[in-house]
């Protein structure tokens, strides 16, 4: 081969496979929603160019956008050729159906449904998805069904058959979306060949990719993350930080994407003065996109970073994960303290669902659990009554009974004193499923036989049901209901 031929085979073998660049740069992509206070919302989206103002339209009617939101927050970082922009939109009456457009000369009307005011005993559907990769050349690939088309919303047909095309088909059974930790994978680049070369611009590209592919869900409904190990470096090898470039280490994407967009903590609607005085020191407390809580109808969320900002946390420096991340606290405790006080906060004639979310779980089957998680939260949960846990990271799905202290609550499913847990790590990424291994005495469902996720219905104050769905043909494959009483304002066990 000629040197010429050489250098180009080796060029188009580098060549990474970036979404192609609209004409207009204003062109809003990426676009995600985020539930950032209790009639607020807040629109992300990234652009090919820094806005000096981004700027949102929006009203209760598609023919009527006639108020207007903006801001000053455009940001980039190295390595990345967008700009991430986030306009929050106040003053917003509850469960309301709102149109909104981003300002550009190329963009569409799309439209949300404002948050549930807490206290509204209304039912209401999530969807949890956790794990969830790039479809296509830098991530999975899964046979589809070319004969399907999804229209609401539209998506591209090559993802009917994923996590994301079940997610669209459904987009009006559930209200908002819970994703705690890992998006993209792009620190897998290495996976695929044709990304050897070029690393640098193969992550980059993963990321605007499933991005896109999100944009669909995310900018119809609320999408609420929180970070997983491979938000963490451009590589998920261990102590290849250093390797890293400018841009790609230390949460820098996920910090940019979603740190102007989700929220802190939500001033306590409760009587009683300590409570309030402890939502108001969690609010002080919270660290968005990092850990942070927020209020919807009947239930009290809080997301949690189980990565870094605690005793032997496995991405901090020095972690079993080698990936050297954080701290983001301004001190040791600050996730904890934030965790404790929020808790403490719940008034269960409020909110009477408390539900926490993270990544790595202490609970599954294969013996993979985080013991230095569940040494430094489980404690926690246990102690303020938390109602159900959701967590990924081992890619399958997963239900327990109700336990604590790796025994098993004796109420079951009927008002137990310790948390539900469920893994929800099936949706789909470059990884490929893992297998249900060895199981545990405690464990009531496990599924790893093709793509999956859960849906958490509030039922009433006393029922939540938990489904996991099998994301190619929406077949239930697993469904259960907590029964809880309620029946204290405080829990404090």
């Amino acid at each position: 081969m000629s040197p010429r031929r050489l250098h180009l085979a080796v060029c188009a073998a580098a060549a990474a496979n970036y979404p192609p660049i609209p004409a207009d740069l204003t062109t809003p992509v990426h676009q995600r929603l985020a539930i950032s206070g209790p009639n607020s919302v807040t629109v992300g989206w990234n652009t090919y160019q820094q806005l000096s103002q981004p700027c949102v339209q929006y009203g209760t009617s598609p023919d009527d956008l006639s108020s207007q939101a903006c801001s000053t927050s455009s940001v980039t970082y190295p390595s990345s050729r967008t700009w991430s922009n986030a306009v929050t939109i106040t003053g917003l009456k509850p469960a309301t159906t709102y149109y909104y457009k981003i300002v550009s000369t190329n963009s569409t009307v799309d439209h949300f449904m404002s948050s549930r005011v807490a206290g509204d005993k209304t039912p209401f559907t999530i969807s949890v998805v956790i794990d969830m990769g790039v479809y296509g050349a830098d991530g999975y690939t899964i046979e589809n069904n070319p004969a399907k088309r999804d229209t609401i919303p539209s998506i591209d047909p090559s993802l009917n058959h994923t996590t994301i095309g079940r997610l669209a088909q459904t987009v009006d059974d559930y209200e908002f979306v819970v994703h705690p930790g890992d998006l993209a994978y792009a620190d897998d680049w290495i996976e695929k060949a044709h990304n050897w070369l070029d690393g640098r611009n193969a992550y980059q590209a993963i990321l605007e990719t499933f991005y896109n592919q999100l944009a669909p869900i995310s900018a119809r409904k609320p999408y609420m993350a929180s970070p997983g190990n491979h938000e963490a470096d451009c590589e998920e090898v261990a102590f290849a930080a250093t390797l890293c470039p400018d841009g790609q280490k230390n949460f820098t994407d996920f910090i940019n994407r979603f740190g102007r967009t989700m929220p802190t903590a939500f001033t306590s609607t409760s009587a009683s003065d300590a409570a309030r005085a402890n939502a108001n020191r969690a609010r002080q407390l919270a660290n968005p996109p990092f850990w942070y809580s927020f209020e919807y109808g009947m239930v009290h969320f809080v997301m949690i970073d189980t990565e870094t900002d605690f005793a032997d946390a496995p991405d901090a420096p020095g972690g079993s994960a080698g990936l050297g991340s954080g701290p983001f606290g301004t001190y040791a405790n600050q996730q904890l303290d934030f965790l404790a006080a929020d808790l403490a906060s719940v008034d269960r004639t409020v909110t009477p669902w408390l539900v926490v979310g993270g990544h790595r779980p202490w609970y599954t089957t294969g013996g993979s659990g985080c013991a230095p998680c569940q040494a430094a939260f489980e404690p926690l949960l246990y102690k303020y009554g938390v109602d159900l846990a959701i967590f990924g990271h081992v890619h399958n799905s997963q239900r327990f009974t109700p336990v604590v202290n790796n025994t098993a609550d004796p109420a079951g499913m009927t008002n137990p004193k310790a948390p539900m847990y469920i893994v929800a790590g099936g949706a789909g990424n470059i990884e490929g499923l893992s297998s249900v291994g060895t199981n545990v005495s405690y464990n009531r469902f496990a599924y790893a036989d093709d793509f999956s996720y859960a849906t958490v219905s509030f039922l009433d104050t006393q029922r939540l049901r938990v489904d996991f769905i099998r994301s190619d043909d929406g077949a239930l494959l697993d469904s259960s209901i907590l029964f809880k009483e309620h029946d204290e304002q405080f829990v404090v066990q």
